[in-house]
């Protein structure tokens, strides 16, 4: 579809940027943001949409004050209550326009300037990984999550995702019809929505390339237990909901 007269031509990458309450972080992730596309010879072009997880706090206002000081290219998406991580991408997925599309945490615990490895994977959907290369975990959770994740880790790969070692950290590059295919299908609003993501992108013939990234443990991550719990529960559902959208939509052919 053309643009509309006026409107900026589709970018090569859109940054997708859930949120929830993260007026106080946010303006130094944008900065960095910034920084890193403008400092691309020649400059990247590229897009951040915000998907706004119904915060009750200044997230949006911030982001916009922080955009326009920038001059960073920056769209709002607004959900109008809380609903979940999960939710929260799907929908700023759902509204970019680039021919990639970066989701990314708000804290960047893997800095951005790890996507130039996920680019070179060359394949239509890439993922940060944490579990690949241990040695470029700098900061490292707190014992009781990183066994919650190791645990969790190999829960997916016994139930669902075979080979792939950590379905969970928030870096992943999807190519803009892998993005649309996997977003349009999937349907969990929370913590485990990386894996029905991922289970979609595996069932749909998109090849997944698991990528070892720089990570830095963010003291504020908003993983709890109980969240963890939550998503432990939600694997053999999405298994079943998988096979069955695939069953009830049409695939997406196979990438050549």
């Amino acid at each position: 579809m053309s643009d509309a007269p006026g409107e900026r031509a589709a970018p090569f990458l859109s940054i997708v940027v859930p949120a929830f309450d993260e007026e106080k972080r946010l303006p130094a992730t944008l900065e960095k943001l910034a920084t890193f596309l403008g400092s691309r010879k020649p400059p990247l072009d590229a897009e951040v949409v915000l998907a706004d997880d119904g915060s009750t706090d200044r997230t949006v206002a911030v982001a916009e004050e922080a955009g326009s000081r920038l001059g960073l290219p920056l769209r709002v998406v607004r959900l109008p209550r809380n609903r979940g991580k999960g939710a929260a991408v799907r929908a700023g997925v759902l509204e970019a326009r680039g021919a990639w599309v970066l989701v990314t945490d708000a804290d960047l615990s893997t800095p951005i300037e790890e996507l130039e490895k996920l680019l070179a994977a060359g394949t239509p959907v890439a993922i940060g990984s944490r579990a690949v290369d241990e040695s470029l975990v700098k900061v490292k959770q707190p014992w009781h999550r990183r066994a919650m994740g190791k645990t969790f880790n190999a829960f997916v790969r016994a139930a669902a995702l075979r080979g792939i070692r950590d379905t969970q950290c928030g870096f992943k590059l999807f190519s803009a019809e892998a993005a649309r295919a996997v977003f349009t299908r999937a349907t969990v609003d929370r913590f485990a929505y990386d894996v029905e993501a991922l289970l979609l992108a595996r069932r749909l013939g998109y090849a997944i390339a698991e990528v070892p990234v720089l990570w830095f443990d963010s003291a504020d991550s908003r993983v709890t237990l109980l969240k963890g719990a939550q998503a432990f529960a939600e694997l053999l559902r999405i298994r079943w909901r998988v096979a069955r959208t695939i069953r009830r939509t049409p695939s997406s052919p196979a990438p050549g």
